[in-house]
C-alpha cells in the first residue's frame, strides 16, 4: 500500500495555470503507475493522465492533451500535474492515485487501489 496526499489546487482565472503535487509514502512507489483523475459535481470521476514507473510512458485524456503535463520524481516520491491554459470545464476535485497493475489498465478507475484525498481546482470565466 502507498499513502498519497495531493495538494496544489485553488482558484484561477481561465487561461491560467496550476501545478498539482502528490506526495507518496511507501517502499514500492517507483514501481507504481501513477494517475490523476477528476470529478465535477454531479459527474462521474474521469481519467485525466497517467505515467508509468520510469516516466517514459504518459497518457492523457483528449480533453487535456496539449495543456496538461504529468511528471514524476521517484527520488522525491512525488508526482505532478502541470495544468496550463485552464478552462472553466476543468473545474473539479482532482485526485491522484496509484496503480500496481499493467500499463494497459491505466485509464480504469477500478485499477487504482490507493487514492489521495482530493484537491479542488476552480477555474473562473
Amino acid at each position: 500500500q502507498v499513502h498519497l496526499v495531493d495538494s496544489g489546487g485553488g482558484l484561477v482565472q481561465a487561461g491560467g495555470s496550476l501545478r498539482l503535487s502528490c506526495a507518496a509514502s511507501g517502499r514500492t512507489f517507483s514501481m507504481y503507475i501513477m494517475g490523476w483523475f477528476r470529478q465535477a459535481p454531479g459527474k462521474e470521476r474521469e481519467f485525466v493522465a497517467a505515467i508509468d514507473w520510469s516516466g517514459g510512458k504518459q497518457d492523457y485524456a483528449d480533453s487535456v492533451k496539449g495543456r496538461f503535463t504529468i511528471s514524476r520524481d521517484n527520488a522525491k516520491n512525488t508526482v505532478y500535474l502541470q495544468m496550463n491554459s485552464l478552462k472553466p470545464e476543468d473545474t473539479a476535485v482532482y485526485y491522484c492515485a496509484a496503480c500496481s497493475r499493467a500499463w494497459s489498465a491505466r485509464q480504469l478507475l477500478n485499477a487504482y487501489g490507493d487514492w489521495g484525498q482530493g484537491t479542488q481546482v476552480t477555474v473562473s470565466s
